[in-house]
């Protein structure tokens, strides 16, 4: 029986245009928290290599309905998530 491949999303969250509402934190305190600066870090995230102003971070499916809450629930709608099979923004 072949193992079953999970699918993978990527988060980009550009934290420079972050406007400290926090409700990403809010939503998913797994995966965001407030920095000492008052703006939102990205659990598990790393700077983009091309751009410093953006945090990236693949995961799998599980998360994915918490990711997409995440970014919805942003008023300056800095989160976005991309489906990596297909390259759709989903959110």
């Amino acid at each position: 029986m072949a193992a079953s491949i999970k699918k993978k999303y990527k988060v980009i969250y550009n934290r420079s245009s972050c406007i400290e509402i926090l409700s990403c934190v809010a939503v998913y305190p797994q995966r965001w928290k407030a920095d000492l600066d008052a703006k939102a870090s990205l659990v598990g995230g790393a700077r983009d290599t091309k751009d410093p102003d953006l945090w990236t971070l693949e995961f799998s499916e599980e998360e994915l309905e918490k990711f997409k809450l995440s970014a919805e629930v942003c008023p300056a709608r800095v989160i976005s998530i991309i489906d990596m099979e297909t390259g759709e923004k989903l959110v």
